[in-house]
């Protein structure tokens, strides 16, 4: 079992920058892969960032440049630094967790966190 709770959320203005962090339970931290996804009103959720067990990183098109994902494997979190924010980044963003490789489908993630909005005013 793993739990999962982030942090860090809030309002920013176009253009700015916020670092969301994911906090997990357990002790098998290292052998799951890591997600961010998000999810605005009326719309699906949809992948944002992916790291792997190795450390290797994957991104949606629509953020690869401006935002990064980490791990720090230590203290079992998750980081999203998000830099050059766009009103189009506001949602809800979720932090998810899946034995072993990273995928970008959110229906195949095992564990998933309350979510922490975020607000990106123009």
């Amino acid at each position: 079992q793993v739990q999962l709770v982030e942090s860090g959320g809030g309002l920013v203005q176009a253009g700015g920058s916020l670092r969301v962090s994911c906090a997990a339970s357990g002790r098998t931290f290292s052998s799951y892969a890591m997600g961010w996804f998000r999810q605005a009103p009326g719309k699906e959720r949809e992948f944002v960032a992916g790291i792997r067990r190795s450390g290797g990183a994957t991104y949606a098109d629509s953020v690869q440049g401006r935002f990064t994902i980490s791990r720090d494997s230590a203290k079992n979190t998750v980081h999203l630094q998000m830099n050059s924010l766009k009103p189009g980044d506001t949602a809800v963003y979720y932090c998810a967790a899946k034995q072993f490789r990273l995928t970008t489908i959110p229906a195949q993630y095992d564990y998933w966190g309350q979510g922490t909005q975020v607000t990106v005013s123009s």
